[in-house]
């Protein structure tokens, strides 16, 4: 006779299970309830490392605020500067300043646009066939450059009878304000050749023979150029320094390269207190700015070049 107090293997079977069903439904509740809570606290409060963090970006984003507020302000100083200086120059020169730097950026952007449009068998081609230029080109420097060191050999003692540096201190080259060449007249309102460099410096600025030589002639302020030293250095060349305040040397003497010869001044028919440089070779004028070679590195060269060509109007 069967007992019916003995459990039935297939209803303890499906107890079991039921148990375990309900034990996986706990367990994903309280998962799916701490992941909420998890996710409400998050949003609600910080993690001491979050804090940190919030802050130090709180610290960046105040100081980039008061950076970028200097920034605008000094831009704007910048801007009013760069508009008065253009005004003082329009005033004096009656044009507009010569922007040599938005022509350079203007020539780098239409070379910039025709590289991108090539093909790189193209560019490849381009490339190569700027070496062998850049190899020609410096054989034909090393070519002149011996020529060059063959002529200063044989010069000897006479090379420092060249004039080879500036007559002024202009280190920074931001002294130079009128080259050579036809240049608008500030009194006559006319292109005149000016066959010179102008430097706008203080009066009293110190004045220096370029190179060896013998003071030919000193003339006095009543003339157009003011008081002007004239130094014969032999080998064809001469040097004059004009609109002086006063000379420091006599007719007769020696000077050497480098020596104090005058005081810098305004004297004679002068726009500005400033220094007429002139360079003269067999009696012909030519432009100074290739005699300064002594103290210039070739970059130094190029932009003095540049700064000579910009001016439109000459101080004397």
């Amino acid at each position: 006779m069967q007992n019916n107090n003995t459990p039935n293997p297939t209803k303890r079977h499906k107890t079991r299970s039921q148990r375990v069903v309900r034990f996986i439904i706990r367990l994903f509740a309280w998962i799916g309830v701490s992941l909420l809570y998890y996710i409400i606290f998050a949003l609600l409060f910080d993690t001491p490392l979050e804090h940190r963090m919030r802050h130090s970006t709180d610290k960046l984003r105040s100081e980039y605020k008061a950076l970028s507020e200097r920034y605008d302000s000094l831009e704007m100083v910048l801007n009013n500067i760069e508009e008065r200086d253009r005004g003082v120059f329009r005033i004096l020169f009656e044009s507009d300043p010569y922007d040599l730097v938005s022509e350079q950026n203007k020539e780098r952007l239409a070379l910039h646009e025709k590289t991108i449009s090539k093909s790189k068998r193209d560019i490849a081609a381009d490339l190569n066939q700027r070496i062998d230029n850049i190899d020609k080109r410096i054989s034909s420097l090393e070519a002149s450059w011996n020529r060059i060191k063959l002529l200063g050999d044989t010069l000897g003692d006479k090379s420092s009878r060249i004039p080879s540096i500036q007559p002024v201190l202009n280190k920074q080259l931001t002294l130079l304000t009128a080259g050579y060449g036809n240049l608008l007249n500030p009194f006559y309102r006319t292109l005149q050749s000016h066959q010179g460099v102008d430097y706008t410096v203080a009066e009293g600025s110190s004045v220096f023979a370029t190179a060896d030589g013998t003071v030919k002639e000193i003339s006095d302020k009543s003339s157009t150029l003011g008081k002007t030293i004239i130094i014969d250095h032999g080998n064809g060349y001469q040097t004059s320094y004009s609109h002086l305040l006063s000379t420091l040397v006599r007719r007769g003497q020696k000077v050497e390269r480098g020596d104090i010869i005058a005081l810098s001044g305004n004297s004679g028919l002068s726009l500005a207190p400033h220094l007429h440089y002139e360079v003269r070779f067999n009696g012909l004028r030519v432009d100074p700015i290739h005699y300064f070679f002594m103290e210039l590195s070739p970059d130094e060269y190029s932009r003095i070049i540049r700064i000579s060509q910009s001016g439109m109007q000459s101080f004397d």
